[in-house]
């Protein structure tokens, strides 16, 4: 029981840490894109990446966590792959009307429950599959405005879903099965997340927006507003990868819809931008969605505790995902890990 209450304040507290650093960032990188007219988004996250190398390897040296070696070829591919669904994420953006865009991270759910149900022979009952349904309805009516559809913006829309979902799942699916904490496999597979796209990003920013990130003139304001979204950035990266470890991707995509509902209040508030009422009709619908969610989650996790043998024959069910399951058996005597 106390290793139990452990795991859900863990839970919680990495839930907690997700949201408010996920929300401050949007509401800083808002502040400097839109007011400040610093567009650079994809060049931006690469800093922010290696922002985060640094401060993980930081607290390597002074021992704060134990680094694991991964082996590198899954490291790196793990990390181009994560790379890449960023600069196709924001390509879809710069391609696509904001409406269309929000449908795209919509349908992230549905086809990360589709692979994991394909991959992993992962079950989602009935009620959690209502749940979410609901919780889409709800942000879809919050945050879809107009829809514009054109054919590049399509493709590039269904390769940034694919490569999201993929690298979401894997951020899972490596961590459990190599045995490595959340701390581990991002300070692993930080720097080639940095590489693709310190070299993408100002090609993809330049596209999208006609402006050089090297030719644009920083002032003290920008500069700083660029430090502190480094400075959040390090939580945000942390965060993402310790809730994804300890729930689910399909939980993580969740989360990130409480956020976007957070981000268009707190955008009302603080910001005065325009808020409606089908925004708050659809906030309100999507937060019921989001607590069946929950319950029904707690629900079953309940149930899975009364009866373990069910629940480990679920977990023996879980098929191969692209070739991990034979180093995670390797690596099951390992030590235990070491955590911030």
């Amino acid at each position: 029981m106390g290793e139990m209450s452990s795991f859900q304040l863990g839970v919680i507290g990495a839930l907690f840490l997700s949201v408010a650093s996920s929300v401050s960032i949007v509401i800083c990188n808002k502040a400097l894109m839109s007011n400040l007219g610093f567009p650079f988004a994809t060049t931006l996250t690469s800093w922010h990446l290696m922002v985060t190398f640094c401060t993980l390897h930081a607290a390597q040296r002074f021992s704060l966590f134990e680094s694991k070696p991964i082996d590198m070829k899954t490291v790196m591919l793990f990390g181009i792959l994560n790379g890449v669904s960023i600069g196709f994420l924001n390509l879809s953006l710069g391609f696509n009307s904001i409406g269309f865009y929000q449908m795209t991270k919509l349908a992230i759910i549905p086809f990360t429950v589709l692979l994991e149900t394909i991959f992993l022979k992962k079950q989602f009952s009935q009620k959690i599959k209502m749940s979410l349904f609901v919780l889409l309805v709800g942000v879809g009516i919050a945050s879809i405005t107009d829809l514009q559809l054109n054919f590049v913006g399509t493709i590039l829309s269904l390769l940034a879903i694919v490569t999201t979902c993929v690298g979401q799942i894997l951020t899972n699916t490596i961590q459990k099965r190599l045995n490595v904490s959340p701390t581990q496999l991002l300070y692993q597979s930080a720097p080639f997340q940095a590489a693709i796209l310190f070299v993408s990003g100002p090609l993809v920013d330049q596209f999208l927006t006609k402006q050089n990130v090297f030719a644009f003139k920083y002032s003290s304001i920008v500069s700083a507003f660029i430090i502190l979204s480094c400075i959040i950035s390090v939580s945000v990266n942390f965060s993402t990868f310790l809730v994804i470890g300890k729930t689910s991707p399909v939980t993580y995509q969740v989360l990130g819809h409480l956020k976007t509902c957070l981000v268009l209040t707190f955008g009302y508030t603080l910001l005065h931008d325009p808020f409606t009422e089908r925004n708050i009709i659809g906030i309100l619908i999507a937060i019921f969605g989001m607590v069946l969610y929950s319950y029904f989650c707690t629900q079953e996790n309940k149930k899975k505790q009364a009866d373990p043998l069910v629940s480990q024959m679920k977990d023996k069910e879980g098929a191969p995902f692209l070739g991990l399951e034979k180093e995670g058996q390797e690596d099951k005597n390992a030590d235990k890990d070491s955590h911030l």
